[in-house]
C-alpha cells in the first residue's frame, strides 16, 4: 500500500480523497494555486505546496510543476481526482516514466478510451451495443456525407471532449457546417485536439451510467448505476442511484456489457461506462477512465467506498468482495449546489457570510466551503454535493426537500431553489424523464 500520495486537484474532490487517505493511514500532499492559499484542502493535507497562479493551466494543469513536488516530497502516487489532469494520458505516462502511481487506469488504457472513436470501436468489438456513427470526419465535405448517411439529427462530438465542451446537435443539413468549425475550435482551445467524428443523435433518452472497478488480476465489480438525465447544456445538475423506471433486464444487460468493456482492455481501479437508453434498448455513449462527482450516491448505495478501493486497487490490492455481495437495495439522490445567478444561470462569485449544512441519518455534503470563504472565478461553479439516501426513492426524495429546505448559504447565489423545483415536479417525482427535463422545469 502507498505511504504518501499526492493530491492533484482541489476543492470538494481534493477533501473527499485527503479523507479517505487519513482513514487509511496514508500521508497526503496537496497542491494548491495561488488563489487557493486559504482553501481547506490546504489546510487538511499533512503537507501543501504552491504550484503557480490562479489560472489552471499555471497550476493544477502544470505538469511539470505537479510532478517535482510529488518527486522531491517522496510521493509514490498522485490522486488526479475528476477534471484536471485525471484522463490525460500524457500526464499518466510521465508518472509511469518516473516511477509514480497514477490512480488510475494505465497511459494505455486511458488514451484508447480516452478517444471517442476509438472507445466505439472497441465497444462494437466487445459487443456493447453504439449507435449509428461516422470515423474521425477529415473537413466539412466529409461531415455533410456522413450526415445524410446516418439522417438527421446527429451530434457531432470532439474525440478528446468532456465536461459537455466540443459537442453540438445538428437537426438540419445548414447548420452543419458552421457547427462543424464550432465543434473543432472548441476542441482545439479545450483539449489541443479538433478532431471530431459524429453519431445519430437520440432524443428523449436517458443518460445512465454504470460504475465498475477493476483489479490486477482481471475481477471487474460493477457497483451500480445512476440516472443523470438532469443536465442544463450537457452538465449534469442531479443524480439518482440506481436509475429509476429501468426493468432488471435491461440493467442485468448494461451490467454485462459495463463489464465486458472492462474485461476487454483490461481495465484497473475505478471507471464509469455511459449509455444512452430509450424504451428497452441501450447504446455505449462514452467511458470515463476516472473518479466521478457522482461517485457518492453510489456510495450510499452500494456501502463501498469508492475512493478507498480506488487506491486500493491501484496499489495492487485484489478485490476481495463479489459481485453478490454488493448491495442493491436502497435509493440516493444528489444535487450538486453551483456558484450561479438564478436568472441567467451565470456563475457567481462572493464571500461566505453564512452557511448552514443540513443533518440527519443518511443526509450528506461532500464540499470544502466554510464560512467567509471566497468563491473565486477561476475554477469550476460547483460549490458541493447535497446527498441523502432512504430505503425507497420516495423517501429520498422527502429527505431532499427536507435537506434543501434547511440548506443556508448566504453571500453568493446558489442554486438550492432551482433543484426544490425539480424535486416538486411530477416528471421527476415519477422517475419518467430524460435528458429534455430541464427545458420543462426552468
Amino acid at each position: 500500500m502507498f505511504s504518501k500520495i499526492l493530491i492533484a486537484n482541489r476543492g470538494e474532490v481534493a477533501i473527499r480523497i485527503i479523507r479517505a487517505c487519513k482513514e487509511m493511514g496514508i500521508e497526503t500532499v496537496a497542491v494548491y494555486s495561488e488563489a487557493d492559499e486559504n482553501s481547506l484542502h490546504v489546510e487538511m493535507a499533512d503537507e501543501s505546496y504552491c504550484i503557480g497562479g490562479p489560472l489552471v493551466k499555471d497550476s493544477y494543469l502544470n505538469m511539470d510543476a505537479i510532478l517535482t513536488v510529488a518527486k522531491s516530497v517522496g510521493a509514490e502516487a498522485i490522486h488526479p481526482g475528476y477534471g484536471m489532469l485525471s484522463e490525460n494520458p500524457e500526464f499518466a505516462r510521465k508518472c509511469a516514466e518516473i516511477g509514480i502511481a497514477l490512480i488510475g487506469p494505465s497511459w494505455q488504457v486511458m488514451e484508447k478510451m480516452g478517444q471517442k472513436e476509438t472507445a466505439r470501436e472497441i465497444a462494437i468489438s466487445a459487443g456493447v451495443p453504439v449507435t449509428l456513427g461516422s470515423d474521425i470526419l477529415k473537413d466539412s465535405d466529409k461531415a455533410l456525407l456522413e450526415a445524410e448517411r446516418i439522417g438527421y439529427p446527429v451530434i457531432l462530438k470532439a474525440r478528446a471532449g468532456g465536461g459537455g465542451k466540443g459537442i453540438r446537435i445538428v437537426r438540419k443539413k445548414e447548420e452543419l457546417i458552421p457547427l462543424f468549425e464550432q465543434v473543432r475550435k472548441e476542441a482545439m482551445i479545450s483539449f489541443a485536439d479538433d478532431k471530431v467524428f459524429m453519431e445519430k443523435y437520440l432524443e428523449k433518452v436517458k443518460h445512465v451510467e454504470v460504475q465498475i472497478i477493476g483489479d490486477i488480476k482481471g475481477k471487474v465489480i460493477v457497483l451500480g448505476d445512476r440516472d443523470c438525465s438532469v443536465q442544463r447544456k450537457n452538465q449534469k445538475l442531479i443524480e439518482e442511484c440506481p436509475a429509476p423506471t429501468l426493468s432488471d433486464e435491461l440493467r442485468d444487460k448494461m451490467y454485462e456489457a459495463a463489464r465486458k468493456l472492462a474485461e476487454k482492455v483490461g481495465y484497473t481501479t475505478v471507471g464509469t461506462v455511459e449509455f444512452l437508453v430509450k424504451e428497452n434498448e441501450f447504446f455505449f455513449m462514452e467511458m470515463n477512465t476516472r473518479l466521478q462527482v457522482e461517485h457518492s450516491v453510489t456510495e450510499m448505495v452500494c456501502g463501498v467506498d469508492i475512493v478507498e478501493w480506488q487506491i486500493r486497487t491501484a496499489a495492487g490490492v485484489e478485490i476481495p468482495f463479489s459481485q453478490e455481495s454488493v448491495s442493491r437495495k436502497r435509493h440516493a439522490i444528489e444535487c450538486r449546489i453551483c456558484a450561479e445567478d438564478e436568472k441567467t444561470f451565470r456563475p457567481a462569485v462572493g464571500k461566505i457570510s453564512l452557511l448552514h449544512i443540513p443533518g440527519g441519518v443518511d443526509v450528506r455534503f461532500d464540499s470544502a466551503l466554510y464560512q467567509n470563504y471566497e468563491v473565486s472565478p477561476f475554477y469550476d461553479s460547483m460549490l458541493g454535493k447535497l446527498i441523502v439516501c432512504s430505503d425507497t426513492r420516495e423517501g429520498a426524495i422527502r429527505k431532499m426537500k427536507c435537506a434543501l429546505s434547511e440548506f443556508v448559504l448566504v453571500g453568493v447565489d446558489n442554486n438550492r431553489h432551482m433543484h426544490m423545483k425539480f424535486m416538486e415536479n411530477n416528471s421527476f417525482v415519477n422517475g419518467n424523464y430524460d435528458t429534455g427535463i430541464c427545458q420543462k422545469v426552468l
